[in-house]
């Protein structure tokens, strides 16, 4: 049933009601106002897929393994680096040698290629893209995308940080079926590095997320004082401080050594040291430096056998010697 809608509850809705979880809500308002009003799904899944940086970063791959490899054996192309470092292909033939005949023809011939192609197999050139996943039925696609709660299951990677594909755990080339329990999820990068050869079960690695030692000091957060959390890791300041506001930043997961922590873990790690440093330097202004420090086993004077990061504010005279550890 439509409803009456004004110009006024438009701009208000967009202005101050819109909740956002992700760009949906105003790429498809945009479409519409684009169109008059009106927009197929189509048109605004494609102006959607526009802000996907992920899908270029599937692409970047598939050019950088397939295509790019290809015509480089060929001796069609060169691989090369400009002066800001940004990867190209350049073509082994000088441009500007060619007449415009000539280039027509060179362009035409790709054009014709291309149609040929399309006709002869259809939908079917896009089965690699998402590892059969488009094929499997919405209510399986639900259930696995749940079941990783929306988590790339091996870099921890979420949905709206990139494209997730549901991935065959032994490929479909290779026998796999498309029972649940030989589905994961994996988000495009992870899937493109994977390809069809490697039966690796990736599912552990997000569950392990959730790994915790209850003998452990830093396992039990809610006993703690925290200052910050984030979904995989918190700070608290240090009870045996080096300097007031000697803080730690630590992983949710028990992991004894820094070493073992996951990428995400580190990402977490280092954006919550960049926010801590950031709030110690807006309430003291004596700080004029930092020490960032990791100790990994005893012998390196780890007390807690519970990876940590030391955010140790420095200021002026604050110890006898500042050279000296962490």
């Amino acid at each position: 049933m439509e409803t009456s809608l004004t110009f006024l509850k438009l701009q208000n809705y967009i202005r101050e009601k819109m909740r956002m979880s992700h760009i949906y809500q105003p790429v498809m308002l945009r479409v519409l106002l684009e169109r008059g009003g009106e927009a197929s799904i189509e048109e605004i899944a494609r102006a959607l897929l526009s802000y996907d940086m992920s899908q270029v970063e599937y692409y970047e791959i598939r050019v950088k393994r397939m295509v790019g490899k290809v015509l480089t054996q060929r001796g069609i192309v060169t691989p090369i680096k400009d002066h800001k470092q940004t990867k190209k292909y350049k073509l082994n033939l000088n441009i500007d040698s060619l007449t415009q005949s000539e280039m027509a023809i060179l362009t035409q011939l790709c054009d014709d290629r291309l149609r040929e192609f399309l006709k002869n197999r259809q939908e079917n050139i896009w089965k690699y893209n998402g590892a059969e996943s488009r094929y499997l039925p919405g209510s399986v696609r639900y259930e696995v995308l749940k079941r990783a709660k929306s988590r790339c299951e091996l870099c921890g990677a979420h949905d709206y940080e990139k494209a997730l594909h549901i991935d065959h755990i032994v490929p479909k080339a290779h026998g796999g079926s498309d029972d649940i329990d030989n589905l994961q999820v994996l988000c495009v990068t992870c899937n493109s590095n994977k390809r069809d050869e490697d039966n690796t079960d990736f599912r552990g690695v997000l569950s392990s997320y959730q790994d915790r030692d209850p003998s452990c000091l830093f396992c039990k957060a809610d006993s703690l004082r925290v200052i910050a959390e984030s979904e995989l890791c918190y700070a608290v300041r240090n009870k045996f401080s080096i300097t007031p506001e000697h803080t730690l930043v630590i992983p949710k997961r028990h992991v004894t050594d820094y070493f073992d922590i996951y990428q995400p873990e580190q990402n977490a790690i280092y954006r919550m040291l960049r926010e801590q440093r950031r709030d110690i330097l807006e309430r003291d202004g004596r700080v004029t430096g930092f020490k960032v420090g990791v100790e990994t086993g005893g012998d390196a004077g780890q007390a807690v056998l519970h990876a940590h990061v030391h955010l140790i504010p420095r200021r002026p005279e604050d110890v006898i010697d500042p050279h000296v550890g962490v």
